[in-house]
């Protein structure tokens, strides 16, 4: 069955912004999309009619009163969202896709009440495989969930309902969790992006756990700009939540990537697979000049094989509880007969699983001395639902392959839509990245969805190139005002720093701007006047403010040539912040240096040049 034209999160706060949609309008779109869905097995609760209406006109009161502002304040404005069914919302049943398990939380997940104060609307919550075990979508009560056109084919799991919702355009992104791959399958199988962040990114507070160790929550998007401005805004510290990080990013890398493949491939006879994955990476290769080498997959192999034959799976049944055993004839036979496995484990094991983890964790490592990602398949293969009822431990298992032991490792891992299979069925490949490189694994993913989909901006790279997700660690406001600037060409040792733009603003009115004499590629030099030099007062100039990480920013400071030299600097607004300064000299009348301070800054300068034509006097 053919899709419902989808929601984009892009789209949706431009079109607010223009003012051509209401958040009522897409209550509305939601709510008819919801009646006619040819999926409603994908959900398990629905917010009513309503609270929905409800909260739209809260949102449209909101905007009449404080006007575009406000989408500052709530960067996801009117957007339809869905969760995951493992997800506390404040009010609204928990099942984890057991009814017998199901509470009613008082407090909202620390992830879900960030995306509503951020403006978004909550549509429902969503199927799952029960207790986030399985990686088919079709171990519920609630009911299989399918594969969003092909009824005879499953969605994948555990965040089956998440991806679905997503798929078929209710809502615009949707909120799963990821253990050993349950972000990532339901991705690949239904042409969607699946972001699964780095451990302790994201807090998981307020969260049903599978292995409360390995747990992150995830995003379902269409693109990946849209599944990183909802992290944008998940990424934020929880101290409540004991596996919170103040993650340090690893910012962007100037070079070009070195990406690895695994050298044996496994898809289990189902040659179709095998010629998408092919195929993409030929397209990765005519379009972004990027030519993978391969790395050993068998130490990964080894990790993977931990989760579920190994002593993870007695963090399972430690997350139930007592309701394993008082309440077994509950529990979905398959996600039973798993999860009871831990009693092959004692303590002992446990210990002995970390020690294999440890020493495994030294050879995963060592493949990033020769690889800035791997790319390896989401899936090997695509089975039917008579297929996983047939077999449904194997089957499963069989599409962990990719997935399973990047949680373990302490990676962190995209999924991408990729060239199709030749029956139709979506396909995609997941980028993995050690943890921390979030943004580059985004930047990549944008770069390789634009070579399949014609729909995807091609701008979408750069823009999150642009903007890497809030720092957690001890930062300098730094001020910019010439070739790191945004769109001049030493902006890149800005994001290799890791650093994030804040505002565009100028310098207090006491600075002169010239144009240096034989420097590459050509700068400015910011020179602040006392009272008078040379019978010239100084003037505001335009500058950026960037934050830097304290981490980084010597090693940024080192690579600044004379006569540039970062000093302290006047804002108009009186601030003092670190800023690019010159050394008097450098624009003495003997320097060669042109006073181009009357342009107001850098760039009205080189743009009255490119206007007229004519080449800047000091190139």
């Amino acid at each position: 069955m053919p899709r419902t034209a989808v929601l984009k999160v892009h789209a949706l706060l431009d079109a607010y912004r223009r003012g051509e949609i209401s958040p009522r309008d897409i209550v509305a779109t939601v709510l008819q999309r919801l009646a006619t869905t040819h999926r409603p097995e994908a959900w398990i609760l629905r917010v009513s009619e309503a609270d929905l209406v409800t909260r739209a006109a809260q949102l449209e009161a909101l905007l009449a009163d404080e006007g575009p502002a406000l989408f500052a304040r709530m960067p996801l404005f009117g957007v339809p969202f869905a969760v995951k069914d493992n997800i506390d919302v404040a009010g609204l049943p928990t099942t984890a896709a057991c009814e017998a398990f199901a509470y009613t939380p008082d407090e909202t997940a620390f992830a879900v009440a960030r995306l509503l104060e951020a403006g978004a609307i909550l549509v429902g919550k969503t199927n799952l495989d029960q207790f986030a075990t399985g990686l088919v979508g079709t171990r519920s009560p609630y009911g299989a969930v399918r594969q969003i056109e092909r009824d005879a084919y499953v969605s994948g799991g555990s965040s089956s309902g998440s991806a679905i919702a997503a798929a078929a355009g209710i809502v615009a992104f949707s909120l799963g969790t990821d253990t050993a791959g349950s972000g990532r399958v339901p991705a690949g199988f239904n042409g969607l992006v699946g972001l699964k962040p780095s451990l302790g990114l994201v807090s998981k507070r307020g969260v049903v756990p599978a292995c409360r160790t390995l747990d992150t929550l995830c995003v379902f998007a269409h693109d990946v700009a849209d599944a990183w401005t909802v992290l944008d805004r998940l990424a934020a510290f929880d101290a409540r939540d004991g596996y919170a990080k103040r993650l340090a990013s690893r910012g962007l890398q100037h070079a070009p990537l070195r990406i690895a493949v695994p050298d044996t491939l496994t898809f289990f006879g189902d040659d179709r697979a095998a010629g998408a994955f092919a195929a993409t990476l030929d397209g990765i290769a005519a379009h972004l000049a990027l030519t993978p080498s391969t790395f050993a997959f068998a130490p990964l192999q080894q990790v993977a094989a931990l989760l579920y034959d190994g002593p993870w799976v007695a963090e399972r049944r430690a997350a139930l509880g007592d309701f394993f055993d008082t309440h077994r004839a509950d529990i979905d036979p398959t996600v039973a007969k798993v999860i009871g496995q831990a009693a092959r484990f004692d303590a002992a094991a446990a210990f002995d699983g970390q020690y294999a983890l440890a020493a495994l964790k030294r050879d995963a490592e060592a493949l990033f001395e020769h690889a800035d990602v791997l790319i390896v398949p989401t899936t090997p293969t695509h089975p039917t639902i008579a297929e996983v009822e047939a077999n449904p431990v194997e089957v499963n298992s069989r599409l962990g392959v990719y997935t399973n032991f990047v949680n373990l490792l302490d990676w962190c891992a995209l999924a991408v839509p990729g060239a199709p299979r030749a029956d139709g069925l979506p396909a995609g490949v997941t980028l993995i990245a050690r943890s921390g490189a979030d943004q580059q694994l985004a930047v990549l993913g944008a770069r390789i969805q634009a070579c399949f989909d014609n729909a995807a901006d091609a701008r979408a790279a750069d823009a999150i190139a642009a903007q890497p997700l809030p720092l957690q660690e001890p930062t300098v406001t730094l001020a910019v005002v010439g070739a790191h600037l945004r769109g001049e060409p030493l902006n890149w040792q800005l994001r290799q720093a890791g650093a994030r733009f804040l505002e565009a603003t100028t310098t207090a009115p006491c600075y002169r701007l010239y144009a240096l004499a034989g420097t590459a590629p050509p700068k400015p030099g910011l020179v602040r006047q006392r009272d008078a030099v040379e019978g010239s007062q100084g003037e505001a100039i335009d500058i950026e403010l960037w934050e830097v990480p304290l981490r980084t920013f010597g090693a940024f400071v080192a690579a600044v040539p004379a006569p540039l030299a970062i000093g302290s600097l006047d804002t108009f607004d009186g601030r003092i912040v670190k800023g690019f300064v010159c050394e008097p000299c450098a624009v003495a009348a003997s320097a060669g240096a042109v006073d181009i301070t009357a342009y107001g800054g850098w760039r009205a300068y080189l743009a009255h040049h490119v206007a007229h034509r004519a080449p800047p006097p000091h190139a």
